[in-house]
């Protein structure tokens, strides 16, 4: 079923799909891999093959249930451009999107050009947020430049965990941005500057920043508990979202 979730920036996760295979320097310490094996260990359903690509068509229907508006982020346990999950297969996904016009649905990818060869044929739902990771400048600036092809009407990147200073980049065409910190037991830290520097970024061309976390290094460069560390960049917390009409 479609769980709540102690992400800061969405209501309920939605896995029409688990498990998945490494890209770039993101995905070194993957907290869904970790997961997966935990719940294949304890025998849950739908982790009976561990963090292989596996397709669930059983839960597609899950947010057709709720009546309620809901916030998804759809696949956290995977990656919905993966390239092992057939584009029939995300037809039926944004199917289910479009079916559900109360609900706002978030997809992140770090496959970025299967997302935008996607798009060039396809229409995206209004209320399918289309969003990319950003994690450094190598492998995560050139997404923004793929994600700004794709027709999605809300386009956000997700820059987490922001593992260097991203220097300047373009915000054109983007319509949020998340920046957090990365947590687990091998968490890299990450320092106040390169936060700092992409929410000024963003403030100066009027798109919404959103701080989710520091992780396991605080701003101060000591390593401590997450809940420990908090939120809070330049003294405050920054919970800014886009506003939008989904009907």
């Amino acid at each position: 079923m479609a769980t709540q979730t102690g992400i800061e920036w969405t209501e309920q996760t939605w896995n029409p799909i688990t498990g998945c295979t490494k890209v770039s320097p993101g995905c070194k310490h993957c907290y869904a891999e970790t997961m997966a094996k935990r719940l294949q260990a304890m025998g849950a359903n739908g982790y009976e093959n561990g963090f292989a690509v596996s397709l669930h068509p059983e839960r597609l229907g899950q947010p057709l249930q709720r009546s309620k508006p809901t916030t998804y982020f759809v696949n956290s346990m995977s990656d919905l451009f993966h390239e092992e999950v057939p584009f029939s297969f995300i037809d039926s996904v944004m199917s289910v999107i479009e079916r559900c016009p109360q609900h706002i649905f978030q997809i992140l990818t770090k496959r970025a050009e299967r997302m935008a060869e996607y798009g060039a044929t396809r229409d995206i739902p209004k209320n399918a947020w289309m969003g990319v990771s950003v994690e450094d400048k190598k492998y995560g600036l050139p997404r923004i430049d793929v994600l700004r092809t794709v027709p999605a009407a809300t386009r956000f990147l997700s820059v987490e965990p922001l593992l260097e200073d991203l220097g300047t980049f373009d915000l054109d065409g983007i319509h949020w941005v998340i920046v957090g910190g990365e947590s687990g037991a091998k968490a890299r830290p990450m320092k106040a500057e390169w936060a700092l520097n992409v929410k000024d970024q963003c403030l100066a061309a009027g798109v919404p920043f959103f701080f989710k976390q520091w992780g396991n290094w605080g701003a101060d460069g000591v390593r401590r508990s997450k809940k420990k560390n908090g939120r809070e960049l330049s003294g405050r917390n920054w919970d800014m979202i886009p506003t939008v009409q989904l009907r």
